[in-house]
């Protein structure tokens, strides 16, 4: 659905937040009669357990602003501003994204266990996307997310395909926001905002999540069988390239954060693939050299390709084909496999 004529303009960050570009958060639309058939009573106790902590709500009080927020940032120079609002409208965008998708998987479903995880989930996404937006207020920027639900695209995703991709966004959530706190603690000198103490407990929310989803499909073992496995590793590969050349393209924000941005992606890679040997049969050899070597040219590829914006059209076409064998090279890279049991309960997941 479109804007119509009638609409009033909207700002520069709800443009931004609407974009498709290959790098940007997506809003997602699925199968919601498969879901519907969804079965997990293979590890009831385990999803009991879940849903009972995710009913506790441990974070019902946490996503309240003090009086730290309470000072002028419009002091701050350009460059650290435009640096931190971009990776704001950035966070805002993923979040909202799944909390709308999360809302219409329990509007649409009638499975009770179904309808009940991904209303909790939706809950928790939308108070962080609310918690952020209120942020990017303080910079006089304000992405209206009752816009983007009418107007950006909805891609459309096989349940499977959003288990998967789910899984790792919430992991890799996690480790993000769990490096960058352990960071600060540590170097509180570079803590330029007070949003990032909240951090801690905003992570244990992304955990949360993807228990939940690992549970789902370990109940569901087919969904880590045949040609799923393949599958799973495309999403593994999909997501740890895109962040880290959207990470390289960012490099000055976290310099400022006193991180390195190789630095930062390879930890949060590692924590992400390791934490996902839980749940999926194949995993990335994070220690294999080759397969930094390419999500770096997939890097430079991609500058390249910025720098070419607007020019020629068959530059552009070469840097894509370059980006995608890149991609191919990564996905027939040596993988590490952990055969699964016939018996869908495999070790606790937590």
């Amino acid at each position: 659905m479109y804007p119509t004529q009638t609409q009033p303009p909207i700002n520069e960050a709800t443009r931004l937040a609407q974009q498709d570009a290959a790098l940007n958060p997506r809003f997602y639309t699925t199968d919601f009669d498969e879901l519907d058939r969804l079965d997990i009573s293979a590890l009831r106790p385990q999803w009991d357990a879940i849903i009972a902590e995710f009913r506790s709500d441990p974070n019902l009080d946490h996503f309240k602003r003090n009086a730290e927020f309470e000072q002028d940032f419009s002091t701050w120079d350009p460059e650290l501003r435009q640096a931190f609002v971009d990776f704001l409208i950035s966070s805002v965008t993923a979040e909202f994204s799944g909390c709308i998708l999360y809302a219409e998987i329990k509007r649409r479903v009638k499975n009770p266990d179904v309808r009940e995880l991904f209303g909790l989930m939706s809950r928790d996404e939308g108070r962080h996307a609310g918690f952020i937006n209120h942020t990017l207020a303080d910079f006089n920027v304000r992405v209206d997310l009752s816009f983007l639900t009418k107007a950006k695209k909805y891609t459309y995703f096989k349940p499977k395909y959003i288990y998967y991709a789910t899984y790792l966004s919430e992991k890799i959530g996690y480790a993000r926001y769990i490096t960058i706190y352990r960071q600060l603690e540590a170097h509180p000198e570079f803590r330029f905002h007070p949003i990032f103490k909240w951090f801690e407990n905003w992570c244990q929310d992304e955990f949360r999540h993807g228990e939940a989803f690992a549970i789902l499909m370990r109940s569901n073992p087919h969904l880590l069988r045949g040609v799923n496995k393949y599958w799973i590793r495309f999403f593994l590969l999909a997501v740890f390239a895109t962040m880290y050349v959207r990470d390289h393209l960012r490099q000055g924000f976290f310099q400022r954060l006193g991180l390195q941005v190789d630095d930062f992606d390879r930890r949060v890679i590692a924590l992400t693939n390791e934490i996902s040997q839980q749940v999926f049969p194949d995993t990335i050899d994070t220690a294999n050299p080759k397969f930094w070597a390419l999500l770096e040219q997939m890097y430079r590829n991609t500058v390249a390709l910025n720098e070419n914006a607007g020019r020629s059209r068959l530059t552009a076409l070469r840097l894509q084909a370059a980006n995608a064998l890149c991609f191919l090279r990564l996905y027939f890279l040596p993988v590490k496999s952990k055969p699964l049991p016939a018996d869908c309960r495999l070790e606790p997941v937590w």
